[in-house]
């Protein structure tokens, strides 16, 4: 394969318009996104039909893809309406429709023959000639499942059409069920995972009752802690890229409708960075270590590859419920001019206080934070208030883009000289 022709598509995940927004401003090729129904993030369902229409113009203006998901199991009362609502998202002027359901698939084919179809992870294609019938059927993309290795998607790519594009999962949150297919969301809580209303209970801590000593709680290991047997690492293939575009691999997805834009924006950055760095510099590349630094400021377990190189000998199981966190978010840059930085607030921080900026495609920069000064232009000790706005100081020659990000590290974090 001629690795200058070879160009992935970074494809970034969308909750809201703001993260729609940070995701093309830092990088993506392409977003998807649900609509307020039929889709597997009830949390992060807000694009009516409207709304799908603003994003879908505003991403088209920019030169940027979008992916409508319709990957719920939907039951026959839900098929019925789902016609209509497939052509009214149609007309908004989508790219594509994400669909797991055989009789989505041809549902959007019998309602918009014109359409592309991409078929989900939730379908759990894990083999070559499931793949090429699905295309057949007229798919033009599958989402391969998560549960494969490199080589098995190697020889998928080997042994299906050219034409038929593969999308894999290079970064995020990783199920313990098989596709994310999961019942135990259902079973436990009533709220089904299979149609966008997951509650997570593989996060949850979990200890062992036997039938006749009720109420003593054992943990499943020998720690006083309890467990977590189902809880999964979060998958992160960021030093594999060229491993990853070799294999063929046409989109590489981020998962994360339910996160914040601030982790749209420094993960989309990050891929978007190191595989531009990859198609530039291909012989022997490796990738930068700044960049293995960036995805771990962004809320995150342990990160693996996954079962990218077969089963993980470290074992996928996370041992613990929380996240790892290193920076704040302290702000995000309104525009720049005249020698100083217009910011929105977004945590509290001080004069004085060390910070990182973040901008689009470029390598973070530290900053001390001088001047702070409110929206009046009076003085302050530092930003207490919530969305405020205000402006501090640039150093010299740094006039940031609109959109870049101010952070700052957790441990350094003090209470500010007069603050209340």
């Amino acid at each position: 394969m001629n690795k200058t022709l070879s160009r992935p598509e970074i494809l970034s995940p969308v909750g809201d318009f703001e993260r729609l927004e940070a995701a093309i401003r830092f990088g993506a090729d392409a977003v998807y996104l649900g609509s307020t129904e039929f889709g597997m993030r009830a949390a992060s369902a807000v694009f009516d039909l409207p709304l799908l229409k603003q994003a879908v113009e505003y991403a088209h203006a920019r030169g940027v893809r979008v992916y409508l998901t319709c990957n719920t199991l939907p039951r026959s009362s839900e098929i019925d309406r789902m016609g209509d609502f497939i052509r009214n998202a149609g007309e908004t002027g989508v790219d594509a429709f994400i669909v797991s359901d055989i009789g989505v698939l041809s549902l959007v084919r019998e309602v918009l023959p014109e359409a592309e179809i991409h078929i989900s992870t939730q379908t759990g294609v894990v083999n070559y000639r499931t793949a090429c019938d699905l295309y057949r059927m007229g798919a033009k993309r599958v989402v391969l499942a998560r549960e494969l290795s490199l080589e098995e998607i190697r020889e998928i790519r080997r042994r299906t059409p050219p034409e038929l594009e593969i999308e894999t999962f290079v970064h995020g949150a990783m199920c313990m069920s098989f596709s994310g297919r999961c019942v135990l969301s259902n079973y436990l809580v009533n709220r089904d995972a299979n149609r966008g209303e997951c509650a997570q209970p593989c996060r949850w801590k979990y200890f062992l009752m036997e039938e006749k000593r009720p109420h003593q709680f054992f943990p499943v290991l020998e720690d006083e802690e309890g467990s977590y047997i189902l809880n999964a690492k979060d998958l992160c293939m960021l030093e594999y890229l060229d491993q990853l575009t070799e294999a063929g691999i046409t989109s590489f997805k981020i998962e994360g409708r339910a996160k914040s834009s601030y982790y749209v924006s420094v993960v989309t950055n990050a891929y978007r960075m190191a595989l531009d760095d990859y198609l530039a510099h291909p012989d022997g590349w490796k990738l930068p270590p700044w960049l293995m630094e960036e995805v771990r400021k962004v809320s995150h377990r342990d990160y693996s590859t996954g079962f990218y190189f077969g089963r993980p000998e470290e074992g996928q199981r996370y041992d613990t419920g929380g996240y790892i966190r290193i920076c704040d978010i302290v702000a995000v840059v309104q525009e720049a001019a005249d020698g100083r930085i217009l910011c929105q607030q977004k945590n509290k921080f001080c004069e004085g206080d060390e910070l990182e900026l973040l901008q689009p495609g470029k390598k973070p920069v530290q900053l001390t934070a001088r001047d702070l000064r409110n929206s009046e232009g009076a003085p302050i000790a530092d930003t207490r208030h919530p969305a405020m706005a205000f402006s501090m100081a640039a150093p010299e020659g740094l006039l940031p883009a609109a959109g870049s990000i101010l952070r700052k590290n957790i441990p350094s974090a003090g209470p500010c000289a007069g603050s209340i």
